[in-house]
Parts: structure tokens; C-alpha cells; sequence
């Protein structure tokens, strides 16, 4: 697999997306998904260009960090268990998958105890489906409020997993009502929140996601090919 061929083929799709919407491409930042892939594809990316690398397990996310020396920015998108947001205090620049206030306020407190600032994103399941994570679009506005008061933290943004559906017209609304929802809490003007990202979009999707506001988009399938089985 050409890891670098792919990148530049990513990169050129969302250029082009941008240039038809109007959009500035340095908008929109790839975040490049490794989850249950190896320690040296992930170095391939580093090394054809890609900065940031998106992780969805807490063991794995620590195993590459701890080996891979090349700068990289590292971001958690995956369901984060409350006892092991500790193990990721000092390795993420942003957690995308803050779903509910007992995970924020264990953030909050680990990040605390270390000096420093967490940034999150705030999931919303706005499908609503069983198994998926997230605030109901009713809740994300008062999750977000009641994190507004955590002093650890700083709300970045919302970010989303809509439904998989292969005739991409049909996953347009999930996107177009993140962007909406995003502009209600940016006019709360809470502290401590600013609602500059949105995350949504993947390797089927990003396209779409992009039209309708997404500052970051989760790609792995086209990077990096399918995915394996989980490490044991």
C-alpha cells in the first residue's frame, strides 16, 4: 500500500472540495485514523507529511507514542472509559469523544492534577443509535454548559458518527445539524467554549462533511486501507 500516494490523494479531494464550496482548504485539518494499525504505517504517514494522528484505543494510542519519535499531534476519537482518561493526560492534543459529564469531570480532574488544559470535543449522536456514543442533540447545549464550568477543560467543538448510508445525500442533514447546533452554543457565549471545530466526516463521507462546515475529518480506510483485527 502507498501511504504517501494516498495522503497526496486525500489532500488533493479535500482542495477540491473546498475550492467548489468556497471554503479555504487551511480550514479543514486530516486527521489520519491508525486504529489497530501498526507502529510503522503510522511512521510512513509522519513521513510523507501527515501531522495529525487519530487513535481509538487507549493501549494502542500509549504503545505508539511511546515508540514512534516523529512529531506528531495525537487526537482520541474513540469511546473513552472514564478510568482510563488518566493514561492520556500529556499524549492528546484533543479528545474528540466527550459524550457525557462524568467522563468531562474525570478529565478535569486527571488534567488538573498534572497543571494542564484539556481540549475536548463534545459527541452528539444525533441519529440516535443504540450503539453509538453521544448527547442527544436535546442534551449537548446543557452538557456543554455544565463543562463550561470545569476549569481543566476547553470545549473546542462538537464532533459526530452519523449513519452509514451509501447514498451520501442522506448523511447531508446529520452534518448540515452539527454546524447548526455548533452555531446555537457559540451564541451562548460560554466560558471556556468556542465552537471553531467540528468533526465529522470519514473515509466515505469526508467530501460531504466538508461542504457543510467539517474543520476536521477522520480518515483511515483511504490512507491507510481496511481495517485489522484489534491487537489481542
Amino acid at each position: 500500500m502507498d501511504i504517501a500516494a494516498n495522503l497526496t490523494d486525500i489532500r488533493r479531494q479535500i482542495d477540491a472540495t473546498c475550492h467548489d464550496c468556497g471554503r479555504n482548504p487551511d480550514e479543514v485539518r486530516l486527521v489520519a485514523v491508525a486504529k489497530t494499525k501498526p507502529t510503522e504505517v503510522v511512521e510512513a504517514a509522519l513521513t510523507a507529511g501527515q501531522s495529525i494522528i487519530g487513535e481509538s484505543y487507549v493501549q494502542e494510542l500509549i504503545a505508539k507514542t511511546d515508540q514512534i519519535q516523529a512529531p506528531a499531534e495525537w487526537h482520541f476519537i474513540g469511546h473513552l472509559q472514564s478510568n482510563k482518561a488518566k493514561y492520556l493526560v500529556g499524549r492528546v492534543a484533543l479528545i474528540h469523544s466527550v459524550d457525557r459529564l462524568s467522563l468531562a469531570q474525570e478529565i478535569d480532574r486527571q488534567w488538573g492534577k498534572a497543571g494542564q488544559t484539556a481540549n475536548i470535543l463534545v459527541q452528539v449522536n444525533l441519529s440516535q443509535e443504540a450503539s453509538k456514543s453521544g448527547a442527544t442533540e436535546e442534551e449537548a447545549e446543557s452538557l456543554v454548559r455544565a463543562i463550561a464550568a470545569l476549569p481543566h477543560l476547553r470545549v473546542k467543538g462538537l464532533m459526530t458518527l452519523p449513519p452509514y448510508c451509501p447514498d451520501l445525500e442522506e448523511v447531508r442533514p446529520y452534518f448540515r445539524q452539527l454546524r447548526q447546533l455548533a452555531k446555537q452554543i457559540a451564541a451562548c457565549q460560554l466560558p471556556n467554549v468556542t465552537m471553531d471545530e467540528l468533526s465529522m466526516g470519514m473515509s466515505h463521507d469526508f467530501r460531504i462533511a466538508i461542504e457543510e462546515g467539517a474543520t476536521l475529518v477522520r480518515v483511515g480506510t483511504a490512507i491507510f486501507g481496511a481495517r485489522q483485527p484489534r491487537p489481542v
